[in-house]
């Protein structure tokens, strides 16, 4: 026999109803492998089933109605694949046609003249209002029997074709719950959290999240589900803040000297702004403490955080340290080469950089330069990544862009430091909403530089459709006139990259007539050509070579050419948000007025309508990231996604920032009174951070 507080841990083959088969199908379909985790696999939305529809109020296409009437009508239509059935369902206010194309043995047994309710999406065609395969089900004589809010589970094909639909999987819960009682879900919240908030018991919560009789009922139970996954992640996300802030040791950074005193006075080439200020302070404090700085900087496309990265790199040269400086791509890295190597000009600062395609000899003495301490800048790609680079005394790491950077990738770099780990600064240009920043990075301080450099004029953004082509010309011809650059940027989908290639391909011929050489020089870039060609392609425009750069989204980050002032984004229907914001970010980076024109076809989804009214309304990156989250909420905001990111099973961070604010808010109380959870009262807590050590590991390094 399966003791009580294991049972949640049965595999779902050996629930009544399951089987190996159905529990293969759960488990490839929904990652549903024990009773626990079909317990955790909650409703996406309920129905109300205390409200029924006259069929003489249904008025639109997609309407989903409840209807109960009597079956009038059942009739086969058609043979093998063509074959469908036909019904009426017929209420005392009006008559509907009913229609099925599959399912027809189950559909051949309902009886004419019985009542049934039945449940569906309407459809119009030609005119004339269906409903196609309703979910039905007989009145039942005992009221108590049908529930007020009926849940829906998200469901596939197979999963219905094997009886595991919406009813089918509800029909599960009800065997589970008959199993288990209060005593095999144990709590995890202390009594005193309970009462103080009002909270129900777990048990109650699962089964009224899954079977609610009211409204209030299932709002009390998603809130507590809601509250404990919220609330546990920033338990461990605070606890550990609290033990790495007062126990990993870190450089101490403890002077400022020549080199940062001589760029300030000499090299700063233009006034620092209030927040870049305020940031340094933030870092230097951090860097001073003996304790390692694990810091996020935030902050908007030429907010100017790479000369707060710049000035922190010299502050640790000025303390005999080395630094290294991570970024995704060789556009962005070299860039980073060159902008870095042009300020330190003249202070005698030896700057080097590595990437996969720096090979041979020149590798061999890059290597041997920076085992031996002689180079103190090491800026370079996943190539810094490799076992053979071996830092003398590497005491600052700066990644860029992190989000492209494995969690397993990033570790190695922090092995390459002894005896500490290297202080780090990550540095993002997509604003992270507050709700995501203090989930995902809730371990990490965070800075964010909020304001941008004086002179910087706000981009115009305009949207124009395929008509407006022959304006849109007109417009470029009239910028190149005036000495400006023009970026053209079409997407670049994995999944479809011939296809896109192609499309670039003709945009290029077509920009070719449009704009006859010599009058005009066109580059092309993308990300499958060689390291090499795109370098060159890059300098001719950095150099004013060529006025045009057709490109993919490979000039998505960190690429700065000031004379650059219009950028036309092609297909921007298939852009995210961030992404939009990100290449808007590459004009804009001079004193002249800029403009970002979003071309799209007459065709647009309501989702690709409402980025590009944002886009348009803002140049607010954090308003932009706000608005992400709304749209696509918190899955894939940041682009790949890691592997050891926070999974929400019941919460979504775009509608529950305020319970995300107040766990957050409730687990720094307990700690600030309990740092190590000793008292009886947190018994439950300390348990569950013993037995989830590994939980956030990957915000260690974050």
């Amino acid at each position: 026999m399966i003791p009580q507080h294991h049972i949640l841990n049965t595999s779902i083959e050996y629930l009544k109803g399951v089987g190996p088969k159905r529990a293969e199908l759960l488990q490839k379909e929904l990652g549903i492998h024990t009773f626990q985790d079909l317990l955790e696999d909650i409703p996406f939305r309920y129905v109300d089933k205390t409200i029924f529809h006259n069929i003489s109020d249904i008025y639109e296409d997609g309407q989903i109605v409840q209807l109960i009437g009597t079956l009038t009508d059942l009739k086969s239509q058609g043979v093998g694949r063509k074959k469908r059935m036909t019904g009426k369902l017929r209420d005392k206010t009006g008559t509907i046609q009913l229609i099925w194309f599959r399912g027809f043995q189950w559909i051949e047994n309902l009886e004419v003249g019985a009542k049934y309710i039945m449940y569906g999406k309407v459809n119009s065609f030609k005119g004339k209002i269906t409903l196609p395969h309703p979910e039905i089900e007989k009145p039942s004589n005992q009221p108590t029997e049908q529930l007020s809010l009926s849940p829906i589970y998200s469901s596939t094909e197979k999963l219905g074709r094997m009886g595991l639909d919406a009813k089918g999987r509800a029909k599960l819960l009800k065997t589970l719950f008959e199993r288990i009682n209060a005593q095999m879900i144990p709590e995890t919240l202390p009594a005193y959290m309970l009462s103080k908030l009002k909270l129900i018991d777990r048990y109650q919560a699962f089964l009224h999240v899954h079977f609610p009789r009211s409204q209030n009922e299932l709002q009390r139970a998603k809130f507590r589900l809601k509250f404990e996954e919220l609330f546990f992640i920033q338990l461990q996300l605070v606890h550990h803040k609290l033990i790495r802030s007062s126990t990993i040791p870190g450089y101490v950074f403890s002077k400022v000297g020549d080199y940062l005193n001589a760029f300030y006075e000499k090299k700063l080439p233009f006034e620092l702004t209030g927040a870049q200020k305020r940031v340094i302070k933030e870092i230097r404090k951090d860097i001073g403490s003996g304790f390692q700085m694990n810091r996020l900087l935030q902050g908007d496309v030429g907010s100017g955080k790479t000369m707060v990265a710049l000035m922190t790199m010299l502050i640790a040269l000025d303390n005999g340290y080395q630094v290294t400086m991570l970024a995704p791509t060789e556009i962005l890295a070299s860039q980073h080469y060159q902008s870095v190597s042009n300020f330190v000009s003249g202070l005698r600062i030896k700057v080097g950089y590595l990437s996969g395609n720096v090979k041979g000899l020149k590798r061999k003495e890059i290597l041997k330069w920076l085992a031996a301490g002689e180079i103190q800048i090491m800026i370079g790609t996943h190539a810094l990544l490799e076992d053979p680079v071996i830092f003398k005394n590497l005491g600052l790491a700066i990644i860029d862009e992190q989000h492209r950077f494995g969690v397993k990738q990033r570790s190695k770099l922090w092995q390459k430091s002894k005896p500490h780990m290297p202080h780090i600064l990550v540095m993002t240009a997509t604003p992270i909403p507050r709700t995501l920043a203090m989930t995902m990075y809730g371990d990490l301080e965070v800075s964010i530089i909020d304001e941008l450099p004086p002179g910087r004029k706000e981009i115009k953004t305009i949207h124009k459709t395929e008509a407006a082509r022959p304006q849109v010309i007109l417009f470029m011809k009239d910028q190149i006139a005036l000495g400006r650059q023009i970026y053209v940027v079409y997407p670049l989908i994995e999944e479809s990259e011939k296809l896109d290639l192609q499309n670039l391909q003709d945009g290029y011929e077509q920009l070719l007539f449009d704009f006859p050489r010599p009058q005009y020089q066109i580059g092309v870039i993308h990300g499958r050509m060689k390291a090499t060609d795109k370098e060159y392609e890059m300098k001719r425009f950095q150099d004013m070579k060529t006025q045009i750069l057709v490109s993919t989204t490979v000039i998505e980050v960190g690429v700065d050419v000031p004379n650059a002032t219009m950028m036309i984004i092609e297909n921007t229907e298939r852009f995210g948000l961030s992404q939009l914001h990100q290449l808007r970010g590459r004009v804009g980076r001079g004193g002249n007025q800029s403009f970002c024109i979003l071309m799209t076809g007459f065709k647009r989804s309501k989702e690709a309508k409402k980025r590009i009214e944002i886009m348009c309304k803002t140049n607010n990156g954090f308003e932009i990231a706000e608005a992400d989250l709304e749209i696509r909420g918190a899955g894939d905001l940041k682009g790949t996604k890691q592997s050891g990111e926070v999974e929400l099973k019941m919460s979504n961070l775009a509608t529950d920032s305020k319970i995300v604010q107040s766990a957050r808010n409730i687990a720094i109380a307990i700690l600030k009174k309990d740092p190590r959870l000793e008292s009886p009262h947190n018994r439950l807590l300390r348990d569950f951070l013993q037995d989830n050590p590994n939980a956030i590991e990957w915000a260690r390094i974050s």
